[in-house]
């Protein structure tokens, strides 16, 4: 029988390379792609796959019923399995800090319509993709496993954790058939540039002022994009229904040493970095233990840290086009609104 993908935020970052990948290593398999193609979504990360018979692009909104609905239809054309892989999220901690009421609507209510209509709809599996800041700060020993509690500190972690529990609520009062992945920060193409790794390379190419929060010695788990995707699809495949899976890149790295990094590779002067006024609530270590997809689905990450900085400088570096694109308009308004204040 046919195999179907239902993706939710294909046209992101994380999703529009889940995308490239899927059409990769299972080329035989139908691809739908639900995205509202917000901010941060964009239709171009995805021109490589468009006109492909087995890619489908469904402009919607994952807190609509009839948006999932109408996604959901195609997928099962032709008595498909449907595997739905639910991406769609506002995933960027400052932006919660500005306003959390998107976050509630998109990550928690849309989340629970997500779940409605895949049940409704008998999809064979759904994963749901979460995020390691869901358990909170870790101090400087110790790494989070999958039963470290869960302790949200902004309003985009909690409302992730909610998302996470609705999930959970799911599997153990209908049955259904769901898991949940928790991975680390992640790199890699077409990263939107309000996060910390393609706003540097882009600022310091133009030879910007690099703005750094507080000390910069947050420190966070590495995880190259394409070693996140092909976890989740082992998870799609090989997972257990109702267990949750943590995916880390085991790269620990304060931000500041990554910013240095960047500078080096770019031949530009570490004078460009600019420490700014630290932002509330800043949790200051994550790492992930991974050894529970390792030891019982074999998955384990193929990219060092070495070699996979340099493929992501490079890229950004040869996207000229692209970049010019998504740093124009609501993004430029945003970035002036937030850093030059500080």
């Amino acid at each position: 029988m046919t195999k179907a993908v239902l993706l939710t935020g294909g046209a992101g970052f994380i999703g529009s390379n889940f995308v490239h990948m899927l059409a990769e290593l299972r080329p035989d398999w139908r691809i739908v792609n639900l995205d509202a193609l917000t901010y941060a979504g964009n239709a171009a990360n995805l021109a490589a796959v468009e006109g492909r018979d087995e890619y489908h692009f469904v402009h919607g909104d994952i807190r609509e019923r009839a948006d999932v609905m109408k996604a959901l239809e195609l997928a099962k054309a032709g008595g498909a399995d449907v595997y739905v892989v639910h991406m769609a999220a506002e995933s960027h901690v400052d932006r919660s800090i500005e306003g959390g009421m998107p976050f509630v609507t998109t990550n928690v209510v849309g989340t629970q319509v997500m779940l409605d209509c895949c049940r409704e709809a008998g999809v064979a599996r759904f994963v749901h993709v979460s995020t390691d800041e869901v358990y909170g700060s870790l101090g400087d020993q110790g790494f989070f496993t999958e039963s470290t509690p869960l302790a949200p500190n902004s309003p985009y972690s909690a409302s992730k954790t909610g998302s996470d529990l609705l999930v959970r609520a799911a599997h153990h009062t209908h049955g259904f058939d769901a898991v949940i992945t928790r991975c680390s920060n992640n790199y890699g193409p077409y990263q939107f540039p309000e996060k910390l790794l393609p706003l540097i390379i882009a600022n310091a190419q133009e030879d910007k002022p690099l703005p750094i929060y507080g000390d910069g010695m947050y420190v966070r788990d590495w995880l190259f994009v394409r070693d996140h995707c092909e976890a989740i699809l082992t998870v799609l495949e090989k997972g257990a229904a109702g267990e949750v899976y943590n995916i880390g890149g085991n790269n620990e790295l304060p931000n500041l040493e990554l910013v240095k990094q960047v500078l080096a590779a770019l031949g530009k002067p570490e004078s460009l970095i600019t420490f700014v006024k630290d932002r509330p609530g800043h949790d200051r270590r994550y790492a992930i233990d991974a050894t529970k997809i390792r030891e019982q689905l074999g998955w384990e990450p193929r990219y060092r840290f070495s070699e996979a900085l340099p493929l992501t400088i490079e890229w950004y570096r040869s996207q000229v086009e692209w970049l010019q694109g998504v740093r124009s308009g609501a993004y430029r308004e945003y970035y002036q609104r937030h850093y030059d204040a500080r």
